[in-house]
């Protein structure tokens, strides 16, 4: 069955707002850190209806990725952001987080840019 590839703070809500993706691997590749930042995420426009920001939930065909690594940004006391840190500490961890970047970017038009190990839109 085929899952259209997702991001979730809060499950069964899915996060409209596309974010910028930047991505660290040690040097010998066994590990990798992926830092998600959205701006105006629309999870702060329904959480009061739907609940409270549980996680960081990357979903697609192959399961569920997940980290509780998640800080919310606040300006003049009102919330403008979200960011989002998901640690890879094994080469199988990096491979799995690549194949749901890459349903991911495909799904909402990021291109990844090595040189700068970042996903950005097109």
């Amino acid at each position: 069955m085929m899952v259209k590839p997702t991001i979730q703070f809060i499950q069964g809500t899915d996060e409209l707002t596309i974010p910028d993706v930047r991505l660290t691997k040690s040097r010998d590749g066994t590990n990798g850190v992926a830092i998600f930042k959205f701006d105006q995420p629309s999870v702060f426009d329904s959480s009061g209806e739907v609940g409270e920001i549980t996680g960081f939930y990357m979903i697609d065909e192959e399961g569920v990725l997940q980290s509780v690594d998640v800080n919310a940004k606040f300006v003049n006391g009102k919330p403008a952001g979200i960011e989002a840190k998901y640690i890879m500490r094994t080469p199988r961890d990096w491979d799995r987080f690549m194949r749901f970047m890459e349903r991911y970017s495909n799904e909402n038009g990021l291109q990844f840019i090595k040189n700068e190990a970042m996903f950005d839109e097109k």
